[in-house]
Order: C-alpha cells, then structure tokens, then sequence
C-alpha cells in the first residue's frame, strides 16, 4: 500500500492536521468532507460503525459525538494515538474504540457492524477489489467509500505528488461494487479543484473557489469535472 511508512512517522502525525485542516483552504475542506460523510451515514444515533483508515479520527470522533458506536482501524500506531487523546478531549472515549490492524484482515467476524466506511484510503491501495469485499464483509448494511476520479482535474494536480494517488474511472468502480456484492444506493461528486489545492489557498480565496465549484455544480458538467466521488452502496 502506498504511504504505509510514510504515514507512521511521528514527525508525520504531529503536523499532520496542522498542515492540513487548521487554516485556509484545509478548514474549509475539512467542514466539507465532514458535511459529506456525515449526510452518506445518517442518521448514525446507535449505530455500530467502522473507519477504515481513521487516522487521528477526524471523523470518529463526529460520529461518537452524534451517538454512535465506533471503531476507527488504522496502520499507524502514532496516528491513533492522537485520536485517542482527541476522544478523550471531547468525552467520547467510552463510545469509540482505537484499534491497530489491516484493512485487508479485518478482525471481526460477518456482518459485525451496521455501516464501514472509508475515506482518503482508496487513493493509496493496491488491489481495491480485496480491500472492498472486506468491507463488506463485516458490514451487516452499508458501505461507504471514497475514490478520486480519473478523468478530473485530479489526474493533473497527481503528476506533483511525491507518491502519487490511483485514479479511478466510473467502470472501475461498477467492477469493485460487483466483486464485492454491494448494490449502489448513492453517490456525491465533489472537488472541482483537487481539496490538496484547496489547503493551500488562503480562507478568503478558498471561499471564491468554493463558489465558483457550486455554481459549475447546478451545471450538466458538475459532476463529470469532480475530482472526488463518495460512493454509499448496502450489502446484497
């Protein structure tokens, strides 16, 4: 998988959402790609619910502060223990469980949990069809995924990353779907300008993108120029 070791470094983790989701542009992404997760997996109240990838729990931490029950899965030893100390900042630590493993062996049996869900984690994988049946697997209802798109200003911005990012057609994604049994019930497209752009833009000027991108949205083109697609499907 592309970035395991990067992705474990201490000096990683430690600017980790620093550099990316504090200023600018990266709060605004942020509050976005919360926004979209939270609409594919409501209502959450009670729900039992897996992130694979979690990192330092952006979005598991959300999701026990809206009721849910949740285990955020990740590589990365460092990366979790932020989110732990997050959880315990925001008084959650008793709905959300850390756990250290690997996506393509997940430890749980079948239909474990209500809805998994992955985010920023199918850029980075080898063989997405192996990783996705997994999901399935331990999921008794819903699956929900992101991957960047192949034919959007994504695969531009993708020539100035150090490790790059896969890139996915719609038929790729039709074939991962069918592989793993899930039947697609929704899909969003986002990102116009690639939300690594948008981090490094100042607050003001990432706002004007974000304007512009809504306006292109209410056109026919909106969805086929999104560098971002979020995919929710049920298990068949």
């Amino acid at each position: 998988m592309k970035g395991q070791e990067w992705y474990q470094q201490e000096t990683v983790v430690e600017s980790y959402e620093d550099k990316r989701f504090s200023r600018g542009g990266g709060r605004l992404t942020d509050r976005l790609e919360k926004e979209a997760v939270g609409e594919a997996l409501a209502p959450v109240e009670g729900r039992k619910i897996l992130e694979i990838a979690c990192g330092t729990g952006r979005f598991s931490v959300m999701l026990a502060q809206q009721g849910a029950d949740v285990v955020g899965l990740d590589i990365s030893a460092p990366m979790l223990g932020e989110g732990r100390r997050k959880a315990r900042q925001a008084g959650v630590d008793d709905h959300l469980e850390f756990l250290r493993g690997d996506a393509a062996r997940l430890p749980f049996p079948d239909d474990h949990f209500d809805s998994v869900f992955a985010i920023r984690f199918f850029h980075l994988v080898d063989e997405p069809k192996r990783y996705l049946r997994e999901l399935a697997r331990v999921s008794s209802d819903q699956v929900v995924f992101e991957t960047y798109n192949r034919f959007s200003g994504r695969s531009l911005y993708n020539w100035a990353l150090p490790m790059g990012s896969r890139l996915y057609s719609r038929r790729e994604v039709d074939g991962m779907l069918a592989a793993a049994d899930l039947r697609l019930t929704d899909e969003t497209h986002e990102f116009v300008v690639p939300f690594g752009l948008y981090r490094k833009l100042p607050g003001g000027v990432a706002k004007a993108f974000r304007k512009l991108e809504e306006g292109i949205d209410r056109t026919p083109l909106g969805d086929s120029l999104a560098s971002i697609s979020y995919w929710s499907a049920t298990v068949e």
